[in-house]
C-alpha cells in the first residue's frame, strides 16, 4: 500500500504505523461517509485481498461499526458507537506498548491451570 507523500511528510511514525484491514475499512469508510459501497470497491481502494474483505465487513457489522443493505455496505450513523470502539482501541495499543501484546496461549494455560 502506499501513501501520499504529503502524508508521508506531515504524519508521524506511530501515524504510519501499519493499520490492521479492520482500521484501514472503517478508516476507508469515515472518510466516504456519505456513500455507501460494494465489498469488491472497498476491497480494491483499501488494498485488501478480495477473499479477506467479506469476514472483515461482517466482524465489523456484528459490533455495530457498519450497515449492510443488500450488496452495499456503509459506516455505522452511530458516532457513540464509533468513538466507544476507537477508545478500547487505543487504550489496549497503549498497554500493549506498556505491557507487550497479550499471548492467547499463555491465556488459555492460565485459565486451564487455575494460575495468573
Amino acid at each position: 500500500m502506499s501513501i501520499d507523500i504529503n502524508q508521508f511528510n506531515e504524519r508521524s511514525p506511530e501515524e504510519l504505523e501499519e493499520l490492521s484491514n479492520p482500521e484501514l475499512v472503517l478508516r476507508f469508510l469515515w472518510e466516504n461517509r456519505d456513500r455507501a459501497w460494494k465489498a469488491k470497491e472497498i476491497s480494491r481502494r483499501t488494498e485488501i485481498n478480495e477473499n479477506s474483505i467479506h469476514p472483515v465487513l461482517s466482524r465489523l457489522e456484528d459490533r455495530g461499526l457498519v450497515r449492510h443493505k443488500g450488496a452495499y455496505w456503509a459506516l455505522t450513523d452511530d458516532l457513540e458507537r464509533l468513538r466507544q470502539a476507537y477508545d478500547v482501541h487505543r487504550a489496549n495499543q497503549l498497554f500493549n506498548d506498556l505491557y507487550g501484546a497479550e499471548n492467547r496461549d499463555e491465556w488459555i494455560e492460565a485459565s486451564e491451570n487455575g494460575t495468573e
